[in-house]
C-alpha cells in the first residue's frame, strides 16, 4: 500500500538521489553552452558533480555499525559536502562569465533569451545543490546521533 504524498518523509538516502540529480542538471547546464565556454569549462565542473555522486554512493554503501564504518562513511559525506560547496562556487563563477556576454554563451543572437535561459538553468541547479547541502548535513547529524545512541 502506497503513503500518501502529504504523509511521505524524507527518505534517509535522498542525499544520492538528488546527487544524481545534481550531476544530470549540470551535465545538462554544460552541454547547452556554445562550444568555446563548453570546452573551458565542462571537464572540471563535471568533475566535481561527479564526486559528489561517487561519495554519496560509498556513504550510502556504509552501514555504521561499528566505528571504522561510521567514520568512513562521516569522511565520504563530508567529502561529498566538500565537492558540493566546490561545485556551487564552481558554477556561480561560470554564470557570472556568462552573464557578461549571454547571446555567447548558447549561441544565440537574443540577448533577452539567452539571459532568462541561463537563470532558469541555473536556478534549477542552485536549488538542488542547496537540497543537497541540506540532506548531507541532515544525515551527518542523524548519523551521529544514532552511532552515539548504539554506543550507550
Amino acid at each position: 500500500m502506497s503513503v500518501l504524498k502529504v504523509r511521505r518523509g524524507t527518505s534517509k538516502a535522498e542525499f544520492v538521489n538528488t546527487a544524481n540529480k545534481i550531476y544530470t542538471e549540470t551535465l545538462w547546464f554544460l552541454s547547452r553552452l556554445s562550444a568555446r565556454y563548453s570546452r573551458l569549462l565542462a571537464q572540471d565542473t563535471i568533475h566535481l558533480a561527479h564526486e559528489i555522486i561517487a561519495n554519496a554512493e560509498m556513504a550510502n554503501t556504509m552501514q555504521p555499525v561499528d566505528q571504522v564504518r561510521f567514520d568512513l562513511r562521516q569522511k565520504y559525506l563530508l567529502e561529498a559536502r566538500a565537492s558540493l560547496g566546490a561545485l556551487d562556487v564552481q558554477m556561480a563563477h561560470i554564470y557570472d562569465l556568462l552573464m557578461l556576454n549571454p547571446e555567447g554563451a548558447f549561441d544565440n543572437k537574443d540577448k533577452s533569451g539567452a539571459i532568462k535561459k541561463l537563470d532558469r538553468m541555473a536556478e534549477n541547479l542552485g536549488c538542488l545543490i542547496d537540497d543537497e547541502g541540506k540532506l548531507l548535513s541532515g544525515v551527518l547529524k542523524y548519523d551521529k546521533q544514532a552511532f552515539a545512541k548504539r554506543k550507550s
